[in-house]
């Protein structure tokens, strides 16, 4: 299993003063994080794209360019490519881009979006938000393939041929599908082959089995072999030192955030008894001291049928550079390794560590 790290670039307060970070200061400490992410093991680094004031990544690939100069062996990776609102010639050529940067080690994860402002933004039209994927995403796999693509759709120009530029050092330019819970998205994903990243951003992730199973199932009736149908979660993570001071630590500023989110969406505000059941053995938040973090992403893993990749969702507008940095290096320290253990123990035929010890 790979483990990762996603961040959404979020605008950063002080907790104690309360002071708001500059936008430069903010990028300059995400690139620290991916740096150390790089140092300290971990497989993946993600950054989202929003086109928001509270975000900071409507540009991802500039972020992870200026990543790669400074990483090593790191996997660099939108978390998501909002594609329905992009030029897929354009997404295609900054990702070969980054390939090319970062000697082989750029993949793109593709979606819709959880927010809306990227289609009046680029002039599109949001009841064509279905339509807009598909096409796009047929256009983008039709790039990854060919240097000279000849393709018709609705919602651009006619390609009659024309070369795409540069060309990616891996071929093809690994392709993730982002979902959520919509079944004909597994589907889709199973269908072409593609590996699927499922974004769980609460309730029960033991849920999201039988949608993987369909996301199996359909990439197997499709022709595709088990190993070419991978499959990652995307979920809420934090490391501490202890299990209360990971709460304590991250609950601020997910509570800002949510509270802002769910004005918005007609939800009811968060609170912190919510928060803790949904940090609790079921629950999708992997938050807690090292031990209840390994034990729970093997909780998670088993579940699910077997995991490919896990990614932490630890964007916290409310969270000081050294506390992420702490976070990131148990997590590359003391989580990784004994998970890689576990696991590997697990394939030999040996039984891992119970998983029962989750309080």
């Amino acid at each position: 299993m790979q483990i990762g790290i996603d961040s959404f670039a979020a605008v950063v307060s002080d907790p104690k003063t309360g002071v708001t970070l500059s936008p430069a200061e903010r990028l300059r400490n995400l690139i620290e994080e991916i740096e150390l992410a790089d140092q300290v093991g971990l497989d993946t680094f993600g950054v989202g794209e929003h086109h928001r004031a509270e975000y900071l990544d409507s540009a991802p690939v500039v972020i992870l360019a200026g990543a790669a100069t400074r990483t090593k062996t790191i996997r660099l990776t939108s978390a998501v490519t909002v594609l329905s609102a992009a030029d897929p010639v354009r997404v295609f050529q900054s990702f070969a881009t980054l390939d090319l940067l970062s000697n082989g080690r750029a993949e793109i994860v593709v979606g819709r979006g959880s927010f809306t402002e990227a289609y009046p933004l680029f002039g599109l039209e949001i009841q064509d938000y279905d339509d807009l994927f598909e096409q796009k995403l047929d256009l983008l796999l039709a790039l990854r393939k060919e240097e000279h693509v000849t393709w018709q759709g609705r919602h651009r120009p006619p390609l009659t041929g024309q070369g795409v530029y540069p060309r990616p050092v891996q071929n093809p330019l690994p392709l993730w599908i982002g979902v959520g819970g919509t079944p004909e998205s597994f589907v889709r994903a199973g269908l072409l082959g593609l590996p699927l990243m499922v974004a769980i951003i609460g309730g029960q992730p033991a849920r999201f089995r039988p949608l993987i199973e369909l996301y199996r199932h359909a990439g197997a009736k499709a022709g595709y072999k088990p190993e070419q149908l991978k499959v990652g979660v995307h979920l809420f993570g934090f490391v501490g030192d202890t299990t209360k001071q990971a709460a304590d630590d991250f609950y601020p500023g997910y509570e800002r955030m949510f509270t802002k989110i769910g004005a918005e969406r007609g939800w009811g505000r968060v609170t912190r008894a919510q928060f803790e059941a949904t940090m609790g053995p079921e629950g999708a938040y992997v938050i807690g001291d090292p031990e209840r973090v390994t034990e729970k992403l093997l909780r998670i893993n088993e579940s699910l049928g077997g995991l490919d990749r896990v990614t932490f969702q630890m964007t916290n507008v409310l969270m000081p550079h050294a506390k992420m940095k702490h976070a990131i290096e148990l997590l590359g320290t003391k989580v990784a390794p004994v998970i890689r253990k576990d696991l590997e123990s697990s394939v030999k035929g040996r039984s891992p560590r119970s998983l029962d010890a989750v309080p």
